[in-house]
């Protein structure tokens, strides 16, 4: 099971799950995706978890064993032989290759940016076990990240409006202020002389 944080708010976040489930009499796994309601969230949770746009919070593998550690998706099943295995590109660099029936996990997880690298893997693996978030070798993922950006154009694109109307907003408000402030030192000065 996976956790991700797919949209939020200042004070509403929502996220996508990703189970799976065994299939009755077959031996292999079904996985479903569920996408939650919108949450009311607090200050200090919408800080804690600001970086982490479109990465999974949380993950919990088929042995039982609960991560909590933010990664980007898919991570967690790269370099596992159940799922795929490493090939070599023509230029000599190994990547990871879901096999035919797990190549869906891309669209699943909301795809990734590129083929995972046995370097990326490794600098991942080692951020793993320090237990540190994985933005990516060019930090790729993430609020900030680079693929994040392609990937959730319209969140962006909303919230560069809301950035915009709020400051659009305080200026009218301090130029409202300023215009005030102003008149009434103006009225103040001129109400002083020929008396």
């Amino acid at each position: 099971m996976f956790l991700y944080l797919i949209e939020r708010g200042r004070s509403l976040t929502r996220y996508k799950l990703v189970y799976a489930t065994q299939q009755s009499g077959v031996d292999s796994l079904s996985y479903q995706t569920e996408l939650t309601d919108w949450y009311q969230i607090s200050e200090k949770e919408y800080q804690n978890n600001y970086n982490f746009l479109g990465m999974a919070l949380a993950s919990k593998s088929q042995e039982g064993k609960i991560s909590e550690t933010p990664v980007p998706p898919g991570y967690q099943y790269v370099g596992d032989p159940r799922y795929g295995q490493w090939r070599t590109d023509n230029r000599g660099n190994s990547f990871w290759e879901f096999y035919g029936k797990f190549a869906f996990f891309s669209y699943l997880f909301g795809g990734l940016s590129r083929p995972v690298y046995m370097n990326d893997w490794n600098d991942y693996r080692r951020y793993r076990s320090q237990g540190t978030p994985y933005y990516g070798r060019n930090k790729q993922y993430g609020t900030q990240g680079s693929y994040t950006k392609d990937t959730k154009k319209s969140f962006f694109e909303r919230r560069k409006a809301r950035e915009a109307s709020q400051r659009s907003r305080f200026s009218q408000r301090f130029n409202k202020r300023f215009q005030r402030s102003r008149s009434s030192s103006v009225r103040r000065r001129s109400g002083g002389f020929g008396k």
